[in-house]
């Protein structure tokens, strides 16, 4: 869920050249279901209500409280793994295009968004992070099944020894979505 200043802090830190790697929260499974039902709200809530959260084990970080401008520190030059998250990533659409989107060949749980973030750094697209101002709170759930994480990750890893760019099955290609029948007239 994002906060309601969300969408101004990710244009705040938007530039050209640049994509915006954000942070998130993760809530509690209590407070989740709080939320989910109705009782609770969360957005817009005071220091004092989120430093209760976390005193009590329903929020796993305060940066969500921070709110620091643009500066100098929040490029990353080199590509590195930690951080991403493309559950809160803004990214121009022409970079998007430009490397085809994510990689639909990763299978399962993992990884696909560190190599949609290596070949936006290898087409010279620079990570912004975006953390202590463009948190989302992130809705506790049942993780997804990890078992094709290391096959994943070693994709990605045999990545960075290249200087791709392209995705291998992206954004530009035609399919068929698995859930619906496409029939040609012609």
């Amino acid at each position: 869920m994002p906060e309601v200043d969300f969408i101004a802090q990710h244009k705040a830190l938007a530039k050209s050249g640049y994509f915006v790697n954000g942070s998130r929260v993760l809530l509690s499974e209590a407070l989740t279901a709080r939320v989910v039902m109705g009782v609770e709200r969360i957005c817009g809530r005071s220091w004092m209500y989120w430093l209760q959260q976390r005193c009590l084990g329903h929020a796993s970080k305060l940066s969500g409280l921070l709110r620091l401008s643009d500066r100098p520190g929040r490029v990353e030059k080199t590509f590195t793994w930690k951080g991403i998250r493309s559950c809160n990533m803004a990214v121009w659409r022409s970079d998007f295009e430009q490397v085809n989107g994510f990689d639909e060949s990763f299978v399962g749980w993992g990884h696909e968004d560190a190599d949609f973030v290596l070949r936006l750094h290898n087409s010279g697209v620079f990570r912004k992070n975006g953390y202590c101002a463009t948190e989302v709170f992130h809705l506790w759930h049942t993780e997804a099944a990890r078992d094709q994480e290391s096959l994943n990750a070693r994709t990605v890893k045999e990545r960075v020894k290249t200087d791709i760019t392209k995705a291998a099955l992206g954004y530009a290609q035609l399919r068929v979505n698995d859930d619906a029948v496409v029939t040609r007239l012609g």
